[in-house]
């Protein structure tokens, strides 16, 4: 069964009960299951549009948003009651913001320790595993401060008593899972970690530094990649092209807008160009120019769903089509051809 077909089944069950006037029980799927119904393993632009659509027709939404949740995160697929009228959440559907409940470490369930537990005990834990802070709790609500070692070292360094955890511990900052990306990592940056409380109240995480700079070192790749290849692209056409070659290319300036050189050619730009048999045999290269632009296509296609964020990262397929390409061009260069 596809995507949409399971879709269109869920809504027929639902209208079903709305009609019968009960209210319509929502389903329960990981966002990981939900988009795998549609045949893919990430949240891919094309992916994520043609499921909007669909639910759009159906009327029906995921709360939390799907597309920003965590990846493992359990969504609702919830009925709208009517055509362009939202259901009564608590979480609104179709949110854009992405927020810290989106990273994987703020799901991740941290370990702790107690109050009254040996200060020895606690930084063996830090040591063996690497922490550089342990929330400090009796529950797994109930937080009584965070330990680190900063917090260690400043009492240290004071003589003061550190026998157990509670003599070293700071106030702990806590954060809700709704909190914008963008305002946590503001706390990230002033305090080194965040602790994340779900809507249950339950301690669901510890987001630290190291995690923020994983992320976006895991975001940013791909950018600098495609920015490396366009960057080659530009210097493939470089004086090979008169200017007007350059605008007949271009869709852009079908607009009105003004293309003066090759900076200006978008990626579908320098598709369309080098697809030109004619154009192409300026270039003087002993390579095929359908298999080259063919990549070059994915790429562009690549290129899209890099533009839209998206903290699942790439596919890993489309992670070595842009790694084929980067690697492709420096070769080009050793021998001259660029």
């Amino acid at each position: 069964m596809s995507g949409a077909e399971k879709l269109e089944q869920i809504a027929a069950r639902m209208t079903d009960e709305f009609k019968a006037g009960a209210k319509a029980a929502p389903e329960r799927v990981k966002v990981r299951d939900f988009v795998g119904w549609f045949g893919y393993q990430k949240r891919v632009k094309r992916v994520v549009s043609q499921i909007r659509n669909k639910m759009e027709e159906l009327n029906l939404q995921t709360v939390p948003d799907f597309e920003f949740a965590w990846i493992d995160k359990t969504i609702s697929i919830e009925f709208t009651q009517e055509a362009g009228e939202a259901a009564e959440t608590s979480e609104g559907p179709d949110d854009p913001t992405v927020r810290i409940g989106a990273l994987e470490a703020a799901n991740q369930q941290p370990t702790a320790v107690k109050p009254n537990d040996s200060l020895v005990s606690a930084t063996t834990l830090m040591d063996i595993k690497n922490y550089s802070h342990l929330p400090v709790m009796t529950t797994d609500r109930e937080v009584k401060g965070v330990v680190s070692w900063k917090s260690i070292g400043s009492r240290l360094s004071l003589g003061r008593e550190c026998q157990s955890v509670r003599h070293c511990m700071d106030p702990a900052r806590v954060i809700g899972t709704s909190t914008p990306l963008l305002d946590a990592i503001a706390d990230i940056s002033e305090h080194g970690y965040v602790l994340v409380r779900g809507t249950d109240n339950t301690i669901t995480g510890i987001v630290t530094a190291s995690d923020v700079v994983h992320q976006f070192a895991q975001l940013a790749s791909p950018f600098l990649v495609i920015g490396e290849i366009e960057g080659h692209l530009r210097r493939l056409v470089y004086k090979k092209f008169t200017i007007q070659e350059f605008r007949d290319a271009s869709l852009n300036n079908e607009g009105g807008r003004s293309i003066t050189g090759s900076a200006d050619l978008t990626f579908g730009d320098y598709c369309r160009l080098l697809q030109n048999r004619e154009y192409w045999g300026r270039l003087e290269l002993s390579i095929d120019r359908v298999t080259f632009t063919q990549h070059l296509d994915a790429v562009r296609e690549i290129r899209n769903d890099v533009m839209h964020f998206d903290p699942d990262g790439l596919e890993p397929e489309h992670e070595t089509t842009l790694k084929d390409l980067a690697r492709f061009f420096p070769g080009l260069v050793r021998m001259g051809a660029i």
